[in-house]
């Protein structure tokens, strides 16, 4: 039987489908004043199943409006994810009298007692990504021997005026280039010995990132990793920095970068074309993660998208960093309720809130005095509650969501997630809770940390707490959606 709570889980200000499944965010384009967004789904259960591709298109980022399935399986298998880009001087010939959109993507092939086939497509639209035609001389790329080959995520790449792709191969990335998005080269191949592998290496993207506050840019290549049973914890991704010629990506180091501390933000990738008066890296991941994806307590529909975000690089030292923040349209969605200023905190300091919330932004600076742990609390209801704990001993952050609603439908959903810390002297938080989500960024967005939570309600009361001495919050507020 269907409960009020999970009714209510369905987001305010997340995109997630109509009904049924939803993964993999793909062929994020901006194009005559529309934002795409394609996305694995499941148009039949809730559930993974025979991938198309949804489509939904937005103004703002915030809200989207779904359109019909533009992607549909064919001969050549059902359609994996992949990328979306603006053919600007028809390279492919499909657009000779305007540019029009080309969706590169994975047919993947189940084969009787053999591996699956996976090879790389082509569909092109002349209507705004309303109707797709899939290209006749499909597929344009293939590979003899690797079973893993898929999420083409391709890009123009002007110091060499070609094409580049970026695809999963395996425990590695490998990059192709073309003149028309129909021939394609390979060019080299990275991750031998780099990075983590302690799962499938999916969804690349590559891209040029400035350096916040100078002239520098940097090269980013980001890369998830699938879920691998003898972990604990599931599906994440990570990031290298470095260069990119048109042909090899090297990074700067070997260590390994986690974009996101949380467990519930998989497979993301940027926005294409992007105009370059706005110029703006903007990302957007799968809000789940495939330890628990297909048992999360959702009724006829089932995942969402993180809120997008823009990406800089930040140097401190002689470490590079990538820095997150919510898009700039967020803040339209949200209207202040209260403010805080200068409350010294020993034990606990607490705010009620409207219990009819439908979403949330917590903003808090917070100076550590000499506390041996502090943090906040947000009570959904009497004895449901989520906890963020800093621990200065540690340099530690955890999210525990052990009492945040229901979480019995996977072992694995209660364990806490971490954060490790540069500094707890001084930390800023800023929060934003939806009905099922709640998405942490750390010290201007230096950390982030993106966790589902299914809780009976928004949260009747949040708790700012001290142990063992005493914090300064500094100032701060809570906003109340507008939406």
């Amino acid at each position: 039987m269907q409960t009020k709570a999970q009714n209510n889980f369905k987001p305010i200000l997340h995109f997630s489908p109509k009904k049924n499944w939803l993964n993999d965010p793909n062929g994020l384009i901006y194009f005559k004043g529309e934002y795409h967004l394609f996305f694995q789904h499941n148009p039949n259960e809730t559930v993974w199943g025979p991938m198309h591709w949804g489509h939904a298109v937005s103004k703002d980022l915030i809200t989207w409006e779904e359109l019909d399935i533009a992607l549909w399986p064919d001969e050549l298998g059902t359609i994996f994810s992949g990328s979306a880009v603006v053919d600007w001087d028809n390279t492919t010939g499909f657009f000779p009298d305007e540019p029009g959109l080309v969706a590169i993507f994975t047919h993947h092939l189940d084969k009787e007692n053999k591996p699956p086939l996976q090879t790389q497509s082509l569909a092109y639209s002349h209507d705004r990504g309303r109707t797709w035609t899939k290209y006749e001389g499909n597929p344009v790329l293939k590979h003899p021997t690797k079973i893993d080959f898929r999420d083409p995520k391709v890009f123009w790449h002007q110091q060499s005026k070609k094409w580049v792709m970026s695809l999963a191969t395996g425990q590695s990335i490998s990059f192709y280039s073309s003149l028309d998005l129909l021939d394609w080269e390979f060019e080299s191949e990275f991750g031998e010995g780099i990075g983590c592998h302690d799962g499938v290496w999916e969804c690349p993207d590559l891209f040029e990132l400035p350096v916040e506050g100078s002239d520098e840019k940097k090269w980013v290549l980001i890369v998830s990793i699938g879920d691998n049973d003898k972990f604990d914890f599931g599906s994440r991704t990570q990031y290298f920095i470095g260069t990119f010629d048109g042909s090899k990506f090297v990074p700067d180091d070997e260590s390994i970068k986690w974009l996101d501390f949380g467990k519930d933000n998989y497979a993301g990738v940027s926005f294409s074309d992007i105009p370059k008066e706005d110029g703006r890296r903007i990302y957007v991941g799968w809000m789940s993660n495939w330890r628990y994806a297909n048992q999360l307590p959702t009724i006829g529909w089932r995942n969402q998208m993180t809120l997008p975000r823009t990406l800089v690089v930040q140097k401190q030292n002689d470490s590079m960093t990538v820095i997150q923040k919510t898009v700039q349209e967020l803040d339209l969605y949200f209207k202040r309720a209260m403010a805080f200023e200068n409350e010294i905190i020993k034990e606990t300091f607490e705010k009620d809130l409207d219990e009819n919330q439908s979403a949330l932004e917590i903003v808090a600076n917070i100076k550590n005095l000499d506390s041996k742990q502090f943090g906040v609390v947000i009570n959904h209801t009497d004895d449901q509650y989520t906890e963020i704990i800093i621990e200065p001993e540690n340099k530690l952050m955890t999210l525990s969501r052990e009492k945040s609603g229901i979480i019995d439908f996977s072992e694995n959903f209660k364990n806490d997630q971490l954060v490790e810390l540069d500094d707890t002297d001084h930390i800023n938080l800023r929060i934003i809770i939806d009905r099922s989500s709640i998405e942490v960024f750390v010290n201007d967005g230096f950390y982030a940390l993106t966790s589902l939570i299914y809780p009976d309600q928004i949260g009747n009361n949040i708790s700012f707490f001290a142990k063992g001495g005493e914090i300064k919050l500094e100032n701060g507020y809570v906003a109340t959606s507008r939406k």
